[in-house]
């Protein structure tokens, strides 16, 4: 039998990850979207009801999700006056899969202890297409008893979900992610590019190496439309950016040195200066063509 849950935020990701509690974990969902058209049409699609609050989203439930923004949306639709914690009944837990900074995780789970709920860091990767699939891989953080009642929730959503550490560590882990795709995306724009500029045909040269060292995720599902200068495709620049954002303000604090990640950020804003900002983030190689 379902659990009761609620869910904050109906975003391109918390939309169709919202609907996998209902259609793979048969549990009873409340949802609430800033926009309230979103909830009803969401609603409309997958059943249980719509919320005008947070705090009235949370009302009796056992678990509250969430997947907003940024870190003053989260603290907004957690701790404000209209927040989920001013509702959230004794054991319930939250269930925060916005890529935010470890700071406010930290702050949340402490505010959460004090009132005796619960509290996990869940920034998830794999995209658009991993939310509607319903195969994200989740980064978690916060105490172990949290974090095994939500698994299987969770679970309903992702192909791998893992508890890294205490509270932040799965925003710290989230980082590590951008860090690592900021530098791989950046290396396929430069391979591409010469490659194209050498005469060569792209698709069967990334046809090849792609089967070798230089394989990656993003090779994979990228190189096509990077090719043809198309970026209408998954993870926009605006978002990379905060992300990349949160990294190097991370970095500055336990002394990081991240050189390549820097420089990529620096590419991006040019990218959104170009007019780029709702770009997915393969759109680097445009800079290069741009330029050539």
């Amino acid at each position: 039998m379902g659990v009761r849950t609620a869910w904050i935020g109906l975003g391109v990701m918390g939309y169709p990850m919202a609907g996998y509690l209902v259609s793979k974990g048969g549990h009873d969902v409340v949802v609430y979207n800033r926009t309230a058209a979103k909830a009803e049409k969401w609603v409309a699609e997958h059943g249980g009801s719509h919320a005008l609050t947070p705090k009235q989203a949370a009302e009796g439930a056992d678990f509250v999700f969430a997947c907003v923004g940024n870190d003053d949306d989260l603290r907004s639709v957690t701790t404000g006056p209209d927040g989920a914690f001013q509702s959230m009944k004794d054991g319930a837990v939250f269930v925060d899969h916005t890529t935010a900074s470890a700071d406010v995780a930290r702050e949340l789970q402490a505010a959460a202890a004090a009132q005796g709920i619960g509290f996990v860091d869940a920034p998830v990767s794999g995209g658009q297409a991993g939310a509607e699939n319903g195969a994200l891989t989740v980064m978690c953080g916060g105490e172990q008893a949290d974090y095994d009642r939500s698994e299987d929730l969770i679970g309903c959503f992702s192909k791998s979900c893992r508890l890294l550490g205490g509270p932040g560590a799965g925003q710290l882990a989230k980082m590590c992610n951008q860090i690592a795709i900021a530098g791989l995306v950046q290396g396929l724009s430069e391979a591409i590019h010469f490659g194209k500029n050498a005469g060569l045909d792209m698709e069967a040269v990334v046809d090849v190496i792609s089967k070798g060292a230089a394989g990656s995720w993003q090779m994979e599902n990228r190189y096509k439309t990077m090719i043809a200068g198309e970026f209408e495709f998954g993870f926009a620049v605006d978002w990379m950016r905060k992300d990349l954002g949160i990294c190097l303000g991370e970095a500055r604090n336990n002394k990081s040195h991240l050189p390549v990640a820097a420089l990529v950020d620096q590419f991006y804003s040019r990218v959104q200066a170009m007019g780029g900002g709702r770009w997915d983030t393969s759109s680097l190689i445009a800079l290069l063509d741009k330029d050539k």
